[in-house]
Protein backbone atom coordinates (compact mmCIF):
# COMPACT_ATOMS: atom_id res chain seq x y z
CA UNK A 1 0.00 0.00 0.00
CA UNK A 2 0.75 3.65 -0.74
CA UNK A 3 0.35 4.25 2.99
CA UNK A 4 2.53 2.07 4.25
CA UNK A 5 5.80 3.66 1.94
CA UNK A 6 5.29 7.01 4.34
CA UNK A 7 3.68 5.11 7.86
CA UNK A 8 6.41 2.83 7.74
CA UNK A 9 9.60 5.54 7.30
CA UNK A 10 7.83 7.59 10.15
CA UNK A 11 7.19 4.96 12.94
CA UNK A 12 10.85 4.25 12.11
CA UNK A 13 12.21 7.00 13.09
CA UNK A 14 9.84 7.84 16.13
CA UNK A 15 11.19 4.25 17.45
CA UNK A 16 14.82 5.43 16.48
CA UNK A 17 14.81 9.34 17.58
CA UNK A 18 12.22 9.80 19.63
CA UNK A 19 12.87 6.81 22.15
CA UNK A 20 16.61 7.64 22.12
CA UNK A 21 15.71 10.81 23.90
CA UNK A 22 13.43 9.29 26.12
CA UNK A 23 16.21 8.10 28.64
CA UNK A 24 17.97 11.52 29.09
CA UNK A 25 14.24 12.75 29.92
CA UNK A 26 13.54 9.75 32.21
CA UNK A 27 16.55 10.50 34.09
CA UNK A 28 16.10 14.17 34.28
CA UNK A 29 12.29 13.85 35.64
CA UNK A 30 13.51 10.54 38.03
CA UNK A 31 15.71 13.30 39.79
CA UNK A 32 12.43 15.06 41.43
CA UNK A 33 9.62 12.18 40.63
CA UNK A 34 9.41 8.69 42.51
CA UNK A 35 10.19 6.23 39.47
CA UNK A 36 6.91 3.96 39.51
CA UNK A 37 4.97 7.31 39.55
CA UNK A 38 6.48 8.57 37.30
CA UNK A 39 5.86 6.34 34.90
CA UNK A 40 2.53 5.71 35.91
CA UNK A 41 1.50 9.40 35.75
CA UNK A 42 3.21 9.13 32.48
CA UNK A 43 0.91 6.40 30.62
CA UNK A 44 -2.04 6.42 32.45
CA UNK A 45 -2.17 9.99 31.07
CA UNK A 46 -0.64 9.34 27.09
CA UNK A 47 -3.93 6.18 27.44
CA UNK A 48 -6.42 8.48 28.15
CA UNK A 49 -5.87 10.80 25.85
CA UNK A 50 -5.24 8.62 23.20
CA UNK A 51 -8.92 7.31 23.92
CA UNK A 52 -10.04 10.55 23.37
CA UNK A 53 -8.07 11.34 20.29
CA UNK A 54 -9.39 8.03 19.00
CA UNK A 55 -13.16 9.09 19.91
CA UNK A 56 -12.67 12.44 18.07
CA UNK A 57 -11.30 10.20 14.44
CA UNK A 58 -14.34 8.00 15.49
CA UNK A 59 -12.84 4.64 16.38
CA UNK A 60 -15.20 2.50 18.61
CA UNK A 61 -13.27 1.81 22.34
CA UNK A 62 -15.24 -1.61 22.10
CA UNK A 63 -13.27 -4.59 22.61
CA UNK A 64 -13.65 -7.98 23.91
CA UNK A 65 -13.11 -9.25 27.25
CA UNK A 66 -9.99 -11.13 25.54
CA UNK A 67 -8.89 -8.31 23.92
CA UNK A 68 -8.42 -6.84 27.38
CA UNK A 69 -7.06 -8.91 28.95
CA UNK A 70 -4.49 -8.93 26.48
CA UNK A 71 -3.91 -5.54 26.32
CA UNK A 72 -3.39 -5.58 30.06
CA UNK A 73 -0.89 -8.37 29.62
CA UNK A 74 0.75 -6.89 26.94
CA UNK A 75 0.78 -3.14 28.91
CA UNK A 76 2.79 -4.88 31.67
CA UNK A 77 5.14 -6.53 29.73
CA UNK A 78 5.66 -3.18 27.97
CA UNK A 79 5.43 -0.54 30.32
CA UNK A 80 4.56 -1.53 33.76
CA UNK A 81 7.18 -3.94 34.16
CA UNK A 82 9.47 -3.19 30.73
CA UNK A 83 9.39 0.74 31.68
CA UNK A 84 8.78 0.87 34.85
CA UNK A 85 11.43 -1.21 36.15
CA UNK A 86 14.00 0.79 33.59
CA UNK A 87 13.26 4.03 34.83
CA UNK A 88 13.75 2.96 38.83
CA UNK A 89 17.54 1.81 37.43
CA UNK A 90 17.97 5.00 36.26
CA UNK A 91 18.65 6.01 39.61
CA UNK A 92 21.36 3.78 40.07
CA UNK A 93 23.14 3.77 36.44
CA UNK A 94 23.11 6.89 34.05
CA UNK A 95 21.14 7.18 30.70
CA UNK A 96 23.55 6.50 28.08
CA UNK A 97 24.61 3.05 30.00
CA UNK A 98 21.39 1.81 30.68
CA UNK A 99 20.41 2.85 26.56
CA UNK A 100 23.89 0.60 25.71
CA UNK A 101 22.68 -2.23 27.90
CA UNK A 102 19.39 -2.41 25.97
CA UNK A 103 20.76 -2.33 22.73
CA UNK A 104 21.23 -6.27 22.92
CA UNK A 105 17.49 -6.66 22.48
CA UNK A 106 17.94 -8.27 19.16
CA UNK A 107 19.63 -10.69 20.86
CA UNK A 108 17.53 -11.23 23.56
CA UNK A 109 14.70 -11.58 21.21
CA UNK A 110 16.37 -13.78 18.86
CA UNK A 111 17.30 -16.22 21.76
CA UNK A 112 13.52 -15.98 22.71
CA UNK A 113 12.62 -17.01 19.34
CA UNK A 114 14.71 -20.35 19.55
CA UNK A 115 14.10 -21.48 23.20
CA UNK A 116 9.91 -20.64 22.84
CA UNK A 117 9.04 -21.13 19.42
CA UNK A 118 12.28 -23.84 18.03
CA UNK A 119 13.50 -20.93 15.64
CA UNK A 120 17.22 -22.62 14.62
CA UNK A 121 19.91 -19.78 14.96
CA UNK A 122 21.65 -19.15 11.47
CA UNK A 123 25.51 -19.24 11.70
CA UNK A 124 25.34 -15.48 10.92
CA UNK A 125 23.20 -14.39 13.54
CA UNK A 126 25.10 -17.28 15.93
CA UNK A 127 28.10 -14.90 15.21
CA UNK A 128 25.56 -11.87 16.55
CA UNK A 129 24.94 -13.66 19.51
CA UNK A 130 28.68 -14.09 20.62
CA UNK A 131 29.79 -10.50 19.70
CA UNK A 132 26.31 -9.66 21.68
CA UNK A 133 27.88 -11.18 25.00
CA UNK A 134 31.08 -10.11 24.27
CA UNK A 135 29.95 -6.59 24.45
CA UNK A 136 27.82 -6.69 27.56
CA UNK A 137 30.81 -8.10 28.99
CA UNK A 138 32.90 -5.41 28.17
CA UNK A 139 29.70 -3.11 29.14
CA UNK A 140 29.22 -4.64 32.89
CA UNK A 141 32.98 -4.88 33.55
CA UNK A 142 33.73 -1.41 34.17
CA UNK A 143 34.52 -0.29 37.70
CA UNK A 144 31.98 2.14 37.64
CA UNK A 145 29.49 -0.29 37.31
CA UNK A 146 30.83 -2.93 39.66
CA UNK A 147 32.21 -0.60 41.99
CA UNK A 148 28.84 1.63 42.39
CA UNK A 149 25.85 1.91 44.64
CA UNK A 150 23.33 -0.22 43.25
CA UNK A 151 24.91 -0.14 40.26
CA UNK A 152 24.91 -3.92 39.70
CA UNK A 153 21.28 -4.38 40.79
CA UNK A 154 20.50 -1.97 38.25
CA UNK A 155 22.05 -3.98 35.53
CA UNK A 156 20.69 -6.52 36.14
CA UNK A 157 16.85 -5.60 36.34
CA UNK A 158 17.37 -3.66 32.66
CA UNK A 159 18.09 -7.16 31.50
CA UNK A 160 15.08 -8.85 32.83
CA UNK A 161 13.17 -5.91 31.55
CA UNK A 162 14.87 -7.04 28.43
CA UNK A 163 13.19 -10.17 28.65
CA UNK A 164 9.73 -8.82 29.39
CA UNK A 165 9.98 -6.96 26.38
CA UNK A 166 11.49 -9.52 23.99
CA UNK A 167 8.86 -11.59 24.98
CA UNK A 168 5.99 -9.27 25.06
CA UNK A 169 7.18 -8.61 21.32
CA UNK A 170 6.39 -12.47 20.20
CA UNK A 171 3.31 -12.25 22.30
CA UNK A 172 1.50 -9.56 19.99
CA UNK A 173 2.38 -10.97 16.64
CA UNK A 174 -0.49 -13.71 17.40
CA UNK A 175 -2.15 -12.27 20.33
CA UNK A 176 -6.24 -11.42 19.91
CA UNK A 177 -6.07 -7.57 20.22
CA UNK A 178 -7.72 -4.42 19.32
CA UNK A 179 -7.46 -4.23 15.27
CA UNK A 180 -7.18 -0.34 15.37
CA UNK A 181 -3.48 0.47 16.51
CA UNK A 182 -4.57 3.43 18.09
CA UNK A 183 -7.07 1.58 20.40
CA UNK A 184 -4.52 -0.53 20.70
CA UNK A 185 -2.32 1.42 22.23
CA UNK A 186 -4.17 3.30 24.07
CA UNK A 187 -5.71 0.42 26.35
CA UNK A 188 -2.01 -0.71 26.67
CA UNK A 189 -0.89 2.03 28.24
CA UNK A 190 -4.14 2.53 30.48
CA UNK A 191 -3.66 -0.50 31.49
CA UNK A 192 0.16 -0.57 32.09
CA UNK A 193 -0.13 2.96 33.14
CA UNK A 194 -2.94 1.66 36.07
CA UNK A 195 -0.19 -1.18 37.32
CA UNK A 196 2.50 1.59 37.90
CA UNK A 197 0.72 3.56 40.07
CA UNK A 198 -0.82 0.24 41.89
CA UNK A 199 2.99 -0.40 42.40
CA UNK A 200 3.76 2.90 42.99
CA UNK A 201 1.84 3.11 46.31
CA UNK A 202 2.22 -0.68 47.06
CA UNK A 203 6.04 0.30 47.90
CA UNK A 204 5.06 3.59 49.29
CA UNK A 205 6.41 5.68 46.82
CA UNK A 206 6.00 9.44 47.50
CA UNK A 207 3.27 11.47 45.21
CA UNK A 208 4.01 15.03 43.76
CA UNK A 209 1.53 16.89 42.70
CA UNK A 210 2.40 18.42 39.05
CA UNK A 211 1.95 21.82 40.22
CA UNK A 212 4.38 20.99 42.29
CA UNK A 213 7.30 20.17 39.86
CA UNK A 214 9.93 21.96 38.19
CA UNK A 215 9.67 23.50 35.20
CA UNK A 216 12.29 21.43 33.68
CA UNK A 217 10.06 18.17 34.77
CA UNK A 218 6.92 19.70 33.53
CA UNK A 219 8.59 20.32 29.89
CA UNK A 220 10.12 16.16 30.06
CA UNK A 221 6.64 14.62 31.31
CA UNK A 222 4.72 16.98 27.85
CA UNK A 223 7.00 15.72 25.80
CA UNK A 224 7.27 12.06 27.12
CA UNK A 225 3.26 11.53 26.95
CA UNK A 226 3.03 13.16 23.54
CA UNK A 227 6.11 11.67 21.52
CA UNK A 228 7.38 9.45 23.94
CA UNK A 229 4.48 7.73 24.64
CA UNK A 230 1.37 8.44 21.89
CA UNK A 231 3.45 8.81 19.21
CA UNK A 232 6.83 6.47 19.45
CA UNK A 233 4.62 3.61 21.41
CA UNK A 234 1.65 3.65 18.31
CA UNK A 235 4.17 3.32 15.87
CA UNK A 236 6.13 0.77 17.37
CA UNK A 237 2.80 -1.53 17.75
CA UNK A 238 2.27 -0.74 14.21
CA UNK A 239 5.39 -1.88 12.98
CA UNK A 240 5.13 -4.97 15.26
CA UNK A 241 2.38 -5.90 12.87
CA UNK A 242 4.04 -4.86 9.54
CA UNK A 243 7.19 -6.06 10.02
CA UNK A 244 9.24 -8.49 12.02
CA UNK A 245 9.82 -8.26 15.34
CA UNK A 246 13.83 -8.64 14.53
CA UNK A 247 13.33 -5.50 12.56
CA UNK A 248 11.82 -3.74 15.44
CA UNK A 249 14.26 -4.43 17.61
CA UNK A 250 16.66 -2.37 15.09
CA UNK A 251 15.92 0.56 16.88
CA UNK A 252 18.77 -0.25 19.37
CA UNK A 253 21.08 0.92 16.42
CA UNK A 254 20.13 4.20 16.98
CA UNK A 255 18.48 4.72 20.79
CA UNK A 256 22.13 4.69 22.40
CA UNK A 257 23.78 6.77 20.28
CA UNK A 258 20.87 9.63 20.42
CA UNK A 259 20.70 8.50 24.52
CA UNK A 260 24.41 8.97 24.65
CA UNK A 261 24.73 11.95 23.10
CA UNK A 262 22.25 13.76 24.75
CA UNK A 263 23.40 12.46 28.05
CA UNK A 264 26.51 13.84 27.52
CA UNK A 265 25.29 17.18 26.12
CA UNK A 266 22.48 17.52 28.15
CA UNK A 267 23.48 15.53 31.51
CA UNK A 268 27.38 15.58 31.37
CA UNK A 269 27.46 11.87 31.40
CA UNK A 270 30.69 10.26 30.96
CA UNK A 271 31.53 7.97 27.91
CA UNK A 272 34.10 6.13 28.54
CA UNK A 273 36.97 4.41 25.83
CA UNK A 274 35.47 0.89 27.00
CA UNK A 275 31.61 1.68 27.10
CA UNK A 276 32.45 3.43 22.98
CA UNK A 277 34.00 -0.61 22.27
CA UNK A 278 30.85 -2.20 23.98
CA UNK A 279 28.87 -0.04 21.86
CA UNK A 280 30.39 -1.24 18.57
CA UNK A 281 30.52 -4.42 19.64
CA UNK A 282 27.08 -4.94 20.43
CA UNK A 283 25.80 -3.00 17.44
CA UNK A 284 28.04 -5.11 14.86
CA UNK A 285 26.62 -8.22 16.53
CA UNK A 286 22.79 -6.73 15.88
CA UNK A 287 24.23 -6.14 12.52
CA UNK A 288 25.20 -9.76 12.59
CA UNK A 289 21.42 -10.98 13.58
CA UNK A 290 18.92 -8.72 11.74
CA UNK A 291 21.49 -9.06 8.44
CA UNK A 292 21.01 -12.75 8.85
CA UNK A 293 17.37 -12.98 9.23
CA UNK A 294 16.98 -10.78 6.29
CA UNK A 295 18.99 -13.07 3.82
CA UNK A 296 16.84 -15.75 4.70
CA UNK A 297 13.26 -13.77 4.07
CA UNK A 298 14.82 -12.13 0.94
CA UNK A 299 14.79 -15.83 -0.58
CA UNK A 300 11.86 -16.41 -3.20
Amino acid sequence: MKSERVLIPLAFFAIYVIWGATYMLNKVAVGQLEPFYLAGIRFTTAGLLIFGIARLLGHSLKISWKQIRNTAFVGFLFLTYGNGVVVWALKFVDSNFAALEIAAQPLVVLLLMWLLQGKKIKFKSMIGVFLGFVGMYLLISQDEILMGPNSLLGVLMIFSCMLSWGYGSLFVTYADLPKNYFVNTGFQMFFGGLMLLIASWAFGESWVAPTAWNTDVQWVMIILVIFGSIAAFTSFNYLLKRVSPEKVATSTYVNPIIAMLLGWYVLNESISLQSVMAALVLLTGVYFINSGKRKKEEKP
